[in-house]
């Protein structure tokens, strides 16, 4: 089978992003438009492994380079509530950057998890977070712009994804974000919810 290689990834939040918005359309058509609602967990022992949970899934993907001030990720782990004890302390644990609780069950529903896991935990904390996303392509790069609600709080979102680098930083001066800073989801949530300190950055 052929290598999969891991997208880099541009990705910025704003509170508005009109002029973006019309070069994307002026651009290309939209190709999909898609809604979801996702539960991020976010851990101050951890700012390169970003977790959420979606129907009962889970994905975990980990920050492998940067390069030209755009982020490379790579899936870390994928898995499927009920999930057995073993796997929440050998693999989504170590992810999350801090120590493990006692656990009481040898396999937890996803809302024992939330509950019995990750509320009582100090370092952690669930996120919600609501997309509905518009998906185009760019300088055949996979671009997107975005209404985000974290935690109820309203902001937007776009970015350019390839495996090509040049490819995003030229879709990048096409539609005007190349005077934004690169900012993902794992950051973004972070400062909404005041985990990051310092201002944000939009």
């Amino acid at each position: 089978m052929a290598e999969i290689k891991p997208r880099f990834e541009f990705r910025t939040f704003a509170r508005g992003l009109g002029s973006v918005e019309r070069r994307f359309r002026e651009l290309a058509p939209v190709e999909r438009i898609r809604e979801s609602s996702e539960i991020y967990i976010m851990s101050r022992g951890n700012n390169e492994n970003n977790t959420k949970l979606r129907d009962a899934k889970m994905d975990i993907k980990v920050f492998v380079r940067e390069d030209r001030g755009l982020e490379q990720w790579n899936p870390r782990m994928k898995g499927e509530f009920p999930m057995e004890t073993a796997v929440l302390r050998d693999d989504v644990f170590p992810a999350l950057g801090v120590n493990h609780p006692e656990f009481k069950r040898e396999v937890y529903s996803l809302e024992q998890y939330l509950s019995e896991v990750i509320e009582p935990h100090p370092d952690l904390q669930a996120v919600s977070v609501h997309k509905r996303r518009f998906g185009f392509t760019i300088n055949d790069c996979i671009a997107e712009m975005g209404e985000i609600y974290i935690n109820g709080a309203k902001i937007y979102t776009a970015n350019l994804e390839s495996v090509n680098v040049d490819a995003i930083l030229n879709g990048m001066k096409m539609v005007g974000l190349d005077g934004y800073e690169n900012i993902n989801y794992l950051m973004a949530i972070k400062k909404v919810i005041g985990m990051e300190k310092g201002p944000i950055p939009w």
